[in-house]
């Protein structure tokens, strides 16, 4: 699914079922965007993809497209900077609270391909929490600050799987067959679509704080989505 990040959230545009089990290859990955690139012809994109899209075709491709994009590749794939070996990017030695960007690196051992960015980060403990791993991102974006503000973006990707599932429309507990899991999938994205719109609507037009009114002690932060808002507002 390719979806279109907005407000802490993400708009479902285009998707394609895939007879088979495991990750998308690299044909499967081209026809997903290539509708998305058309349809958002007139605006600048920058395209986000966890580590199923973490791959230097696909890196390549989007150059060959003039599209940026921020792609999260896993530790165990080999770099190499101008005059060095080849080395691992879990060997860059990166620990929670630190970061790096190198630039122009080759991004494998296969011959063809061009030079790329590497942003590492990895966030530091926070109230308790500390993340299990840390990012390693393929990019063309230029900057640091660009490629890890914008990739953090892409939780709002994870909050709309959940509210497409448990959080909301329980579509996995649907158990349909293609056809009618299609269109499914088809409904949830219209109602997805409106349900976020009108919690952006809601507080717009001063409606949060009787709508997400806050009954947790201690909390100053509200804590329900657009989503939330615009599912239970009339509620």
């Amino acid at each position: 699914m390719l979806s279109l990040v907005w407000e802490k959230r993400s708009i479902p545009l285009y998707w394609r079922l895939l007879d088979k089990r495991g990750c998308s290859n690299i044909c499967e990955q081209q026809a997903l965007i290539t509708p998305v690139l058309e349809l958002l012809s007139d605006y600048e994109v920058i395209v986000l993809g966890d580590r199923e899209f973490g791959s230097v075709k696909l890196a390549s491709w989007l150059c060959h497209k003039q599209v940026k994009f921020i792609l999260r590749v896993k530790q165990g794939r080999y770099i190499q900077e101008e005059n060095s070996d080849y080395i691992l990017l879990s060997d860059l030695g990166l620990l929670p609270g630190t970061s790096f960007y190198l630039s122009d690196v080759k991004f494998t051992k296969q011959k063809g391909f061009g030079s790329f960015d590497i942003a590492g980060y990895w966030r530091r403990k926070y109230r308790v929490k500390q993340e299990d791993e840390g990012w390693y991102l393929l990019t063309n974006v230029g900057t640091f600050k660009q490629s890890i503000d914008t990739f953090k973006c892409r939780s709002g990707i994870e909050a709309m799987f959940k509210d497409c599932k448990t959080g909301g429309y329980n579509l996995e507990r649907s158990h349909a067959n293609n056809q009618r899991l299609s269109s499914l999938i088809l409904l949830i994205a219209l109602a997805y679509s409106c349900a976020v719109i009108q919690g952006q609507k809601i507080k717009t037009m001063g409606g949060e704080k009787y709508v997400g009114r806050l009954t947790e002690y201690g909390r100053s932060i509200r804590r329900h989505s657009s989503f939330w808002r615009g599912l239970y507002g009339q509620c």
